[in-house]
């Protein structure tokens, strides 16, 4: 396996649990206050219909759920795997506390999960989900993936993203406090924003436990869909991006996690920019760039 210069997921895991470790995508959350017209409507205007969470499986039974996810990794990552109970879909604080309990005990209970990832909104923290979280840290670790997306509240406005970059700031303390790691999700290309936006967004990010970065995808039947279609917005190209990334790497303090340097969106789904779909050579770029 190639190194690379940052701290990578790999890494990360291996140190922290002492054996290579996966994750198991499932599915907890239906919706989030962006959809359901509580905050707003149609969701982030890059969000497909599964909340990108395409990849994961729902079950009411989360061991169940757990099964099939593991399933379906589990041939390429052998018998002495860990895996990461990653709630992927939607925001998955955003439901009742007791459900969000509730899972996270059933998956900390499985013997095969070192830890829970729970994607989630900052503005999806009331008081009654943080006691959940505060009481489960303290027994089993905890990452709370957060989408920042961006810094700038222009662009954040722009996205329909319906929380301001304050509120990604206060969720992160809170979350910090309470014994929690997390992490930031960050987009590059975003429409309208230059390299000091980005980098800027990178700087606010770095707050957190680790990083993920991704370009701009073009999921069909989305509004970026619809922008990009009439010919108003320019994705990525892949050299493009990865000069963005090197730049944002140089952002980000040591110690801190880089989740991913790209992201994915399924093939069935993707508009553009279409030399994602190709993640082979998207790796293999990865590696010649970024590793020593």
């Amino acid at each position: 396996m190639t190194k690379l210069r940052y701290l990578d997921a790999n890494t990360y895991y291996k140190t922290r649990f002492g054996k290579k470790i996966y994750k198991a995508s499932i599915g907890l959350a239906r919706t989030c206050p962006n959809r359901d017209g509580t905050k707003g409507e149609g969701g982030c205007i890059f969000c497909s219909e599964g909340g990108s969470g395409e990849f994961s499986v729902f079950e009411d039974d989360i061991g169940k759920a757990l099964d099939r996810a593991i399933s379906m990794v589990g041939r390429k990552a052998g018998p002495d795997a860990g895996y990461v109970a990653y709630f992927q879909s939607f925001s998955n604080t955003y439901l009742p506390p007791e459900r969000l309990d509730r899972a996270i005990s059933d998956a900390g209970k499985d013997p095969r999960i070192v830890q829970c990832a729970i994607a989630t909104r900052p503005d999806c923290l009331p008081d009654p989900v943080m006691e959940v979280l505060s009481r489960h840290a303290k027994e089993f670790p905890l990452m709370v993936e957060l989408g920042l997306q961006t810094a700038n509240d222009r662009t954040g406005e722009y996205i329909n993203r319906c929380f301001d970059t304050e509120c990604f700031k206060e969720a992160v303390r809170k979350l910090t406090d309470i014994g929690c790691e997390t992490t930031a999700h960050v987009i590059f290309g975003l429409p309208g924003e230059n390299m000091d936006d980005m980098m800027g967004s990178v700087r606010t990010a770095s707050c957190c436990t680790g990083l993920k970065f991704t370009c701009l995808y073009v999921p069909k039947g989305t509004k970026i869909a619809e922008i990009w279609e009439r010919g108003e917005l320019e994705v990525l190209g892949m050299e493009e991006y990865f000069d963005i990334v090197e730049r944002a790497l140089e952002q980000v303090p040591d110690g801190k996690v880089i989740f991913r340097l790209t992201g994915d969106c399924p093939k069935s789904l993707l508009l553009a920019p279409m030399w994602t779909a190709d993640k082979r050579k998207v790796i293999n770029y990865i590696n010649r760039r970024f590793g020593v």
